[in-house]
């Protein structure tokens, strides 16, 4: 399964999955905004109940919640949230290494270079299109698993946390050097020992986590959002951090 999940729509539901799906990886739909079937449906020239359909999808996944009197809404993550999703990914991720290594060759090596040399380009034209680049290398390494349900899994995680992502690239410099630990990792698939590839896996996944935490409660930390209450969503950071490009 791809982490980008772009495939040609064979179904009026499943185009309405895709565009909704794809309006949430961006930022177009945030956390805690109320969608409403029927301006899709415009939008999307198509009926309600596809949209409908798609919506139960999407909350199937956890990506949106269907809740009565309120309808289907984007779901968001606390920072806690996010740090956790960041666990489990280096974990189903090391697995993943682990059960990839014996298709490890020469061919799939170079293959690895070639997306990293993809994503310094990126950084080097000021980091766009990088994190798209960036899930390409892990979806590539977890393909190389063949365990169906294990990609899924890594998927919902990439896709869960891919709007934060976007935020903090935006306002940050790391993909101008982020491709460090990518070179990290391919060097630890190249010695064959597949323990040590799945622990520099999850070193590598792990990274990220706390970098991103920081970035979310410093826009908690400016509007005054920590003080006290329940715990504030990771999407309601400063409404000016969450403009993408």
């Amino acid at each position: 399964m791809s982490f980008g999940r772009t495939p040609s729509a064979a179904t009026a539901q499943e185009e309405a999955y895709l565009a909704i799906l794809q309006a949430i990886r961006v930022g177009r739909y945030q956390p805690g905004e109320r969608l409403i079937p029927e301006t899709i449906a415009q939008e999307l020239a198509m009926s309600r109940m596809p949209v409908r359909e798609a919506f139960q999808r999407l909350a199937n996944e956890g990506l949106v919640m269907i809740r009565p009197n309120r309808g289907c809404v984007v779901s968001g993550l606390t920072i806690d949230e996010i740090f956790e999703s960041f666990e489990m990914r280096s974990v189903l991720e090391g697995l993943a290494v682990r059960l990839a290594m014996p298709r490890v060759d020469a061919a799939v090596l170079a293959e690895l270079d070639s997306f990293i040399q993809r994503m310094e380009r990126s950084g080097e034209a000021g980091g766009g299109d990088w994190l798209s680049h960036h899930q390409a290398f892990h979806e590539y390494i977890c393909g190389l698993s063949g365990r169906p349900k294990l990609m899924r899994q890594i998927s919902a995680l990439h896709i869960a946390v891919e709007p934060y992502m976007r935020v903090w690239l935006h306002h940050i410099d790391r993909p101008r050097t982020a491709t460090q630990t990518q070179h990290v990792v391919v060097e630890a698939m190249k010695t064959g020992d597949a323990a040590f590839a799945e622990q520099t896996m999850r070193d590598h996944v792990m990274r990220t986590a706390p970098r991103l935490a920081e970035f979310l409660r410093s826009g908690n930390l400016a509007n005054g959002n920590l003080a006290g209450g329940k715990p504030r969503r990771a999407g309601q950071v400063a409404s000016s951090a969450l403009q993408l490009p």
